[in-house]
């Protein structure tokens, strides 16, 4: 009876509508914690975001990034069979108990991995993209050094803390929130990361995802847990509401109640308090006539068109203006800046984008240019002879 009245309690909190909530007020226990808007990749609140910590299991952000990779790529296919060597079945912490030489599908192997946090199918999968552990840590190093991520050394692919070297197994909130925005980009991944409960085995095993937000918190996208000793309870998690996904890493906490708290607690205050705004102008860009141009017109294009992120009580006062000459003077060349649409809230100006041209447009050669003169003559003259 105990046990559930705990689950009811820890849901209820969970499904509670969020408040709104001021960054002054935002009270996060996690001794690290950063809140990241998916799209644009702004920082929307931070603490201790760059302090090198053990991540445990969300460590499998990056293996898992990898793996996305490698199937885009046609590295490895998802139509492969995976197969686990002795090393990968011998892994200890979270598991679905591989034996040695079982083979399960790409299907499954990720779905263990993502759902259930499961190490050995997490070097499985390692040892399969690239031949061994070793090789591929030293790609996830590789691919942390190519995202700028300053604060990352990995030692193995799953975040466990039982080898001597794993005291060097360290990254930060930052670059967590950076490797999951990169992951979030394989939209497929999300199959697996919004799973709550399922089999795998032909139903034989049973998987339970980790991350109770997927459960508890509405509009969650994923993204992974972790615990040892060493690391604490920890959490990647990410959410979408009203067109808007937002990422909140914590580390370091004292509970796992304590780690979804303060991952709720961040993305009520984004939720609460951001929106993003589409910069499409408000009415559709004209053609602009182009003089001793081959083409009479060319169509201005925004040279961008991701929106941007502003504080909801900026969204009344959002204005957008543009800036474009009458006319355009060939040649032009595509891409090349023809004005700019300036967007602001109030007298503050939130982003400048330039307008650029659509397709290039080459100057009339002096043959063309005496051929099109020439041929207006033509055209004018039985008009002005009074011939019809």
């Amino acid at each position: 009876m105990k046990t559930w009245i705990a689950l009811f309690l820890a849901a209820a909190l969970l499904l509670a509508p969020y408040p709104i909530v001021r960054a002054a007020e935002l009270e996060v226990s996690a001794p690290s914690a950063i809140l990241m808007d998916a799209a644009t990749g702004s920082i929307l609140y931070e603490k201790n975001a760059h302090q090198q910590l053990a991540p445990a299991s969300v460590t499998k952000v990056m293996t898992l990034l990898l793996v996305m990779e490698a199937l885009d790529n046609g590295q490895i296919s998802w139509d492969d069979k995976v197969t686990a060597s002795d090393a990968a079945a011998a892994k200890g912490g979270s598991q679905i108990y591989l034996e040695p030489g079982e083979q399960l599908s790409m299907d499954e192997m990720l779905k263990s991995v993502v759902v259930s946090s499961a190490n050995d199918c997490a070097t499985a999968l390692a040892e399969h993209v690239a031949g061994s552990e070793a090789d591929f840590v030293r790609r996830m190093n590789d691919r942390a050094a190519e995202l700028g991520l300053e604060d990352t050394h990995f030692v193995n692919c799953t975040g466990l803390d039982d080898e001597p070297e794993a005291a060097q197994h360290l990254t930060s909130a930052h670059d967590l929130a950076v490797m999951s925005r990169e992951l979030l980009r394989h939209d497929r991944i999300k199959d697996y990361t919004t799973i709550w409960m399922d089999t795998v085995r032909d139903g034989k095993f049973g998987l339970s995802n980790t991350n109770k937000l997927v459960r508890f918190y509405d509009g969650t996208t994923g993204l992974k847990t972790g615990y040892t000793s060493a690391a604490g309870h920890c959490l990647a998690a990410s959410a979408k509401r009203d067109g808007m996904e937002l990422i909140a890493v914590v580390l370091h906490c004292s509970s796992s109640t304590d780690r979804f708290e303060s991952a709720k607690a961040l993305l009520n205050y984004g939720f609460g308090n951001y929106a993003l705004v589409n910069i499409e102008p408000n009415e559709p860009l004209s053609p602009l006539p182009v003089s001793l141009g081959v083409q009479p017109l060319l169509t201005p294009v925004l040279q961008q068109s991701a929106p941007i992120l502003i504080e909801k009580h900026e969204l009344s006062r959002i204005s957008k203006t543009i800036d474009l000459p009458e006319g355009l003077k060939a040649p032009i060349a595509q891409g090349q800046q023809l004005g700019t649409m300036t967007i602001c809230a109030g007298d503050q100006t939130l982003a400048q984008i330039p307008i650029v041209a659509s397709s290039s447009v080459d100057r009339l050669s002096l043959w063309q240019l005496t051929t099109r003169i020439l041929r207006r003559l033509c055209m004018a003259a039985p008009e002005e002879s009074g011939i019809h």
